[in-house]
């Protein structure tokens, strides 16, 4: 009787997530990055346009959006690189789980250290920008849904990119224009809601796009790798 394969998954998990976090905690610095440049490009937009209610609530779910997606592509080009360059991406690709699982793991901590503390912090980011108080359910359900999505597709592009030296420009430059969608569609809820139309379709897009993204993103960004350094 062959034994399950299902403990080694969740073990290779765990001891991924462990290590992550030890290295995290050592440069809690680096880590707290994405979250101080978001809080730094919401309150440079408050004091741009001067404080103003008025001003403040017609942009603040496209301004917390835009801080989102410029905070998960701040870390975008480290996601990888680290890796590769002690190794542990070859041992990666030796591990008897497969590689995509360990892209999908390692995507998760990319995306709960980078996107979930501001969105848990998005409700008081918005009373910041004056965001009316209606708009929040749909600005927190777009974001649920787009940014782990952002995160999947970074790390396609992350994986394209690892075998490069210097290639945060780049990551930047191909990362971007498969954001704009997620950014449109995301940001287009939460305006649709504002004017009294129905934000449903929107989500729906956001949605079945981050269901595509979970089953196709670590099996290409595991390919990618494997394609880098071959």
């Amino acid at each position: 009787m062959t034994p399950s394969t299902s403990p080694s998954l969740v073990g290779a998990a765990r001891a991924l997530l462990a290590r992550d976090a030890r290295l995290l905690w050592r440069r809690r610095g680096d880590a707290l990055q994405p979250a101080l440049f978001a809080l730094l490009v919401v309150t440079l937009f408050a004091l741009a346009l001067g404080a103003e209610k008025a001003a403040l609530s017609k942009v603040a779910s496209a301004v917390l959006w835009v801080s989102m997606l410029l905070a998960g592509l701040l870390s975008l080009d480290t996601l990888f690189r680290g890796d590769a360059e002690d190794g542990s991406l070859e041992q990666w690709m030796l591990a008897p789980v497969p590689l995509a699982w360990l892209v999908g793991v390692r995507t998760f901590i990319h995306w709960a250290t980078t996107a979930l503390p501001l969105l848990i912090a998005a409700p008081f980011l918005g009373e910041l920008l004056y965001l009316p108080g209606e708009q929040l359910p749909v600005l927190m359900i777009s974001l649920a849904l787009g940014t782990p999505l952002l995160s999947l597709i970074g790390a396609v592009v992350a994986a394209l990119t690892v075998g490069m030296r210097r290639s945060g420009i780049l990551v930047a430059l191909l990362a971007l224009p498969l954001y704009v969608p997620v950014l449109v569609f995301g940001a287009g809820s939460v305006a649709a809601s504002a004017q009294g139309l129905d934000p449903t379709g929107a989500l729906l897009l956001l949605g079945a796009g981050l269901a595509v993204a979970l089953v196709v993103a670590p099996l290409a960004a595991a390919a990618a790798i494997r394609i880098a350094l071959s």
